[in-house]
C-alpha cells in the first residue's frame, strides 16, 4: 500500500487512510521545518541545501516552497536561494565616498556591524537617479560581489560620479544604524550632503 504525492493532490492505491495520513503528515512536518530553517538564516538558502537537509529531491523542495507561498509564508526566491522575509527593518540612506580598493572594507564594515546593504545608487546630472540592487548581508556576499566585479567587464557605479554614491542600509534597530553611521564616519567613508540633495537622505527612517 502506498501513496504518490502529485503537487497538492494525493492518489491512493488500495485505500489505506493510515498510510495517507502518514504521507500528509510527513510533508507538513518537512514544510514546517523548511520555514524554521529559513527563519534562522539571514542569507539566501539554495534549494539544493534544503534538499540535502531534508533528504528529498530539489524538485520536492521547489513544490514545498510553492505550497508554503500559497499558504501565505513570505518566502522570496532570489538568484542565490530562498529567504524568509522578516518584519520591516529600519532603513537609512548613507552617502559615501572611497577608492576602489576600499569597496570591500566599506561593505565588510556594514555587515560586520549588523547591517545589510540593500542597494547602491547615484544621482546623475543627465540620467537622474540610477539604482542597482545589492542584497549584501554577510562577508560571503561581499566576497561574491567583489569576485563578480573582478571577473567581469563592468565598473563600479560610484565611478560615474567621481566616487560619490549612496547605499540604502537596513538593520534590526535604529541603534545599529547609528553605530554603522558612526563607523562609516570614523573610517572616512561618510560624505557630507549638499544643499541640492534630497532632505530625506541620511534621515532616520
Amino acid at each position: 500500500m502506498y501513496c504518490i504525492l502529485v503537487e497538492k493532490y494525493v492518489i491512493i492505491d488500495k485505500i489505506d487512510l493510515n498510510q495517507y495520513e502518514r504521507c500528509i503528515m510527513k510533508g507538513e512536518i518537512r514544510r514546517n521545518g523548511i520555514v524554521k530553517y529559513l527563519a534562522l538564516e539571514s542569507r539566501p538558502v539554495p534549494a539544493k541545501e534544503l534538499a540535502e537537509r531534508f533528504s528529498v529531491s530539489r524538485q520536492i523542495i521547489v513544490k514545498d516552497i510553492a505550497m508554503l507561498r500559497e499558504q501565505g509564508e513570505p518566502i522570496t526566491a532570489l538568484a542565490r536561494g530562498y529567504i524568509l522575509e522578516r518584519e520591516a527593518r529600519p532603513e537609512r540612506v548613507f552617502k559615501t565616498i572611497h577608492s576602489d580598493d576600499d569597496v570591500k572594507n566599506e561593505l565588510y564594515l556594514i555587515v560586520d556591524n549588523g547591517g545589510a546593504v540593500e542597494d547602491v545608487f547615484i544621482y546623475h546630472k543627465v540620467y537622474n537617479k540610477i539604482t542597482a540592487k545589492m542584497d549584501i548581508r554577510s562577508r560571503a556576499d561581499v566576497d561574491m560581489f567583489i569576485s563578480g566585479m573582478a571577473s567581469g567587464k563592468s565598473s563600479l557605479l560610484k565611478n560615474v560620479t567621481g566616487g560619490y554614491h549612496y547605499h540604502t542600509i537596513s538593520a534590526p534597530s535604529e541603534e545599529i544604524l547609528d553605530l554603522i553611521e558612526a563607523k562609516l564616519c570614523e573610517n572616512g567613508f561618510l560624505a557630507p550632503l549638499q544643499k541640492h540633495e534630497p532632505k530625506e537622505l541620511g534621515e532616520k527612517g
